[in-house]
């Protein structure tokens, strides 16, 4: 972070992902709506107080610099980057664009890629962090929830399967879960509150227990009980497990393949 004044940051892009990000910057102090600046393409709802245009203001350059477009627009924002002077970190957001593609395209700009998940607007998200460990970037990135360095980048890209679309599959999980008691004669909202109580108190109880989750499991289920009856079903011939390992690797399949795309 700038050792001169407050923290200021520029975004290229900001939608769902780099709002949730910014929304916990704000609401951390980690940075004033008034030091923000969003590029975009068509003027959005923003927090009151940030700036935003089509082109980087006049002004001496920020702290950072965040790319939060789609893969297949960076060339579109090449003109626009070029205006920037060089040595300013860009922090990317982009899926499957590799360190060496960005450094590419962008010259002279210490490359960091950083994949978050949506809880990081509660400050209990997930970011993986890989390439130039800029001073600030841990700063910056603290206050959204868990920050893990990854060093091997093609690990980083199946971190970003895990953890950066894991929400959506629990999601699905609690969507099914409260379908399930619709089943046994609950109504449909009671269900889902439910659901999704259980899901967010089981999170957090992992997340400070002393066992892994597969023992945590095992601690609720009493020896031929309920919950141990419901446990032989998803684990019947790693029926779960399997469900999982499809899903991951189908998300990590389209990870490469936006990888290959954002080359060119």
């Amino acid at each position: 972070m700038s050792a001169a004044g407050p923290l200021r940051l520029w975004l290229v892009g900001c939608g769902n992902m780099a709002g949730a990000m910014l929304q916990q910057w704000i609401a951390s102090g980690t940075v004033a709506p008034e030091n923000v600046f969003v590029v975009n393409r068509h003027d959005r709802e923003l927090r009151e107080g940030v700036r935003q245009g089509r082109a980087f203001p006049d002004e001496p350059a920020p702290d950072f610099v965040q790319l939060g477009v789609k893969p297949y627009q960076l060339d579109d924002i090449a003109d626009l980057m070029r205006s920037m002077p060089s040595g300013v970190p860009l922090v990317s957001i982009l899926a499957g664009a590799d360190v060496a593609t960005l450094s590419e395209r962008f010259p002279g700009h210490p490359i960091v890629r950083a994949m978050p998940n949506l809880p990081v607007a509660l400050g209990k998200g997930v970011v993986a962090l890989h390439g130039a460990r800029v001073d600030g970037i841990d700063a910056l990135m603290a206050p959204l929830g868990l920050v893990e360095w990854i060093e091997d980048e093609a690990l980083f890209d199946n971190g970003t399967v895990l953890s950066g679309c894991g929400p959506a599959f629990v999601y699905r999980f609690i969507d099914a879960l409260a379908q399930a008691g619709t089943a046994l004669g609950f109504a449909a909202e009671q269900a889902q509150r439910l659901a999704i109580a259980t899901v967010e108190g089981s999170g957090l109880l992992a997340a400070q227990a002393d066992a892994p989750p597969s023992v945590l499991a095992d601690r609720v289920a009493s020896p031929g009980g309920s919950t141990r009856q419901g446990l032989n079903v998803l684990d019947r011939d790693d029926a779960l497990k399997a469900l999982l390992h499809e899903t991951l690797a189908a998300s990590a399949r389209r990870t490469a393949e936006m990888a290959a795309e954002a080359r060119g």
